[in-house]
């Protein structure tokens, strides 16, 4: 099947589903298998995130999340837009430093136990209720053409075609937030659950801001789409089996120096509410890393290594030092930052970026779900950046 070209450089590229205003939400990517599942494509952006097309199947015709109606592997998508990590739990009793953790044995979240180091999801009971919230969610977007919709027009100017397209996307977008509450307490992960809590955040943020809409409250937008498509692109490395094959093959790393609450007005907060330190750095680390890697983001990712010309081959070999050097930063602009959140998210980015850096020997068109994992948890965290 034919996939589409790589969308170019991080956060360089214009934004997507929107005019002027730009960064309008589009439908949510999902699983291999579904309507518009997410295709091992180029280099996705750290900037606003492209509309899937229809990708492969799985490798061996498809793993375990299935859908009974129709037979659909149906995953994650987003018009706000979005995989799953593997967090290995290691419980550590020895680090007196988890002052923030508040679910005990009896909280009911199934995450209350995972309190060790990040690193890539394998498998997570979750994906398929994602699938479904994503999917019911772009149904409505997809009838509405909310992905066309013109960001840059305020509430008072809107026809009333466009109030009605508002509306209905105020109660799907919180029908999805709503139904994420379940995931929440479901996901044994705790990066899966910090970043379901998050996406709910952040759309209840939105949400009440339509009736009076304008332009500026369209900075939650990009924060919602990544969060989204990082829960989605976790899942679709599960489903290709990329993250079950390089997981291992990457060290673990420490465990986190604080952990966010399961539960509690913290937990319903954004994580970037107030902004952060490390924003400035992890700006100027995505514009670096986006210079350096200019080669890279040319090339042809449907090819596998078998099939590299040597002037490719030569280009992937350059990158991956450049790759490594980078996970390191993202992960010590995470330990920086004195956010719970913040550093899972990017200390999970960066165990990707090194499954990445991991596949490039023997790589296939699936593994570059690994770097869209990456993209988009560095995404989330550079726009609820700019969003606070």
């Amino acid at each position: 099947m034919t996939l589409p070209p790589p969308p170019g450089s991080f956060g360089q590229q214009p934004p997507l589903g929107g005019h002027s205003g730009g960064g309008s939400p589009e439908s949510w990517p999902q699983y291999p298998g579904g309507p518009t599942s997410p295709p091992p494509a180029g280099p996705p952006p750290w900037g606003p995130q492209p509309q899937w097309a229809n990708g492969p199947t799985p490798p061996n015709g498809g793993g375990k999340v299935r859908w009974m109606l129709g037979g659909l592997a149906v995953v994650l998508a987003i018009a706000l837009a979005v995989v799953v990590t593997v967090l290995v739990v290691r419980p550590d009793a020895e680090n007196g430093s988890k002052d923030e953790k508040t679910g005990g044995p009896a909280s009911g979240f199934a995450s209350e136990n995972d309190d060790g180091p990040v690193s890539i999801i394998t498998d997570d009971p979750t994906c398929d209720g994602w699938a479904r919230i994503t999917r019911e969610y772009n149904a409505e977007s997809t009838a509405v053409r909310w992905a066309e919709r013109d960001a840059s027009i305020p509430a008072n100017a809107w026809t009333p075609e466009q109030r009605d397209m508002y509306n209905t996307m105020a109660k799907a977008m919180t029908t999805a937030a709503d139904h994420t509450e379940a995931l929440i307490k479901q996901t044994p992960h705790r990066a899966m659950r910090e970043l379901y809590q998050q996406f709910s955040a952040y759309v209840h943020v939105f949400v009440p801001l339509i009736p009076a809409y304008v332009p500026e409250n369209n900075r939650f937008v990009p924060v919602i789409n990544a969060l989204a498509n990082s829960a989605t692109d976790i899942c679709t490395a599960i489903e290709f089996r990329s993250a079950s094959t390089f997981a291992g093959r990457i060290p673990s790393v420490d465990p986190p120096s604080r952990l966010a609450s399961t539960s509690g007005a913290d937990a319903s907060d954004l994580f970037l509410g107030d902004g952060n330190p490390v924003c400035a750095d992890l700006a100027s680390a995505v514009v670096a890393f986006d210079e350096q890697t200019r080669a890279w983001q040319a090339l042809d990712p449907k090819l596998p290594a078998a099939e590299w010309s040597p002037d490719h081959r030569a280009v992937m070999d350059d990158v991956a030092p450049v790759m490594s050097a980078n996970a390191d930063n993202l992960e010590r602009l995470g330990r920086a930052s004195d956010n719970a959140i913040v550093e899972d998210f990017t200390v999970l980015a960066a165990q990707y970026q090194r499954g990445y850096v991991e596949a490039i020997p023997t790589y296939s068109s699936a593994d570059n779900v690994l770097w869209q994992v990456v993209a988009s948890l560095v995404k989330a965290v550079n726009s609820g950046c700019k969003a606070s």
